[in-house]
């Protein structure tokens, strides 16, 4: 049983056998009781804190495992006959001291994922090479992450730059294109290096921009040949039209110069025959009076 139990119950068999209750025996209840209660409190905590340190037990041996697993996986490129980093063999630990610290090694995951971050940037933006005549020079992209004053400097860069080319800021302008994709190229750089998968969708964008600008261009360039050969033909219709234009002004100018002399022949013409005519009439009058009087005369 629990502790006071057997005391209650023979307070309990007193009571109903009819013994009076002294205040010695309901002070020796009251602490029977507290004495239970505190207990059954502290078995409670003592159960918790036994289950949080088994949860941290489980957690630490866990860790354990995981530090093993990486420690397997490090000594596979550590090369034979080359002793662990932070392990001394018999012999370096009989030099004179004190002894160097071991060299820090690097891990393999990060080198693997440095590696794979370089493969990419290279792909993304190859190497530039030159050479000076006796040297050969090669300029790599930078791996270094970039932080928000990078961007706030690389955005104060672009303004200036395009205020000292003069860059137009509406329309075509290829110097204002050159600059914005100098920086589209180091934000997809920075972006890379934080992200290679958001950086090779980055690319994608680049690319597709690159290609409608390029089809926008070339349709430009072949809508400005067509505007250019046609305008070329008009001028050599035109050409010909003035000619054309210039014979027929000088037909019309001679067929009106002989209009002219038509007209001019016409009113001769007329005045001829009014004047024979009134010659006519004039004789046709003599011999008629001619006659009139020899009829006269022979009556």
């Amino acid at each position: 049983g629990e502790p006071g139990d057997d005391k209650a119950g023979c307070l309990s068999s007193a009571l109903y056998a009819g013994r009076r209750w002294t205040s010695a025996d309901v002070q020796f209840s009251c602490q029977s009781r507290l004495t239970y209660t505190t207990y059954t409190q502290f078995q409670y905590s003592l159960r918790g804190r036994i289950m949080h340190l088994s949860a941290l037990v489980s957690r630490v041996a866990e860790r354990s495992e995981d530090l093993l697993r990486l420690c397997e996986e490090a000594s596979k490129y550590i090369p034979q006959g080359q002793t662990p980093p932070g392990k001394a063999s018999s012999q370096q630990l009989a030099l004179s001291s004190p002894v160097p610290p071991p060299p820090k090694t690097k891990c393999p995951i990060e080198e693997a994922k440095k590696e794979k971050i370089e493969e990419v940037l290279h792909a993304i933006l190859p190497p530039r090479e030159w050479s000076d005549g006796a040297n050969q020079w090669v300029q790599r992209v930078s791996t270094a992450p970039g932080s928000r004053m990078d961007v706030v400097k690389l955005q104060e860069q672009l303004n200036q730059r395009l205020h000292q080319q003069q860059a137009r800021e509406t329309g075509i302008c290829q110097v204002r294109r050159d600059l914005y994709t100098q920086c589209f190229d180091e934000l997809i750089r920075q972006e890379t290096i934080n992200c290679t998968d958001r950086g090779l969708l980055l690319l994608r964008v680049r690319d597709e921009i690159s290609m409608c600008m390029a089809a926008y261009q070339t349709l430009d360039e072949s809508s400005v040949a067509f505007g250019i050969r046609k305008v070329l033909q008009a001028e050599l219709g035109k050409a010909e039209m003035e000619n054309e234009i210039q014979d027929l002004e000088k037909d019309k100018r001679a067929l009106e110069s002989q209009v002219k002399e038509m007209l001019a022949e016409c009113e001769a013409v007329k005045l001829r025959e009014m004047e024979r005519r009134d010659n006519d009439e004039k004789r046709h009058t003599e011999e008629i009076e001619f006659l009139k009087r020899t009829n006269q005369q022979l009556k």
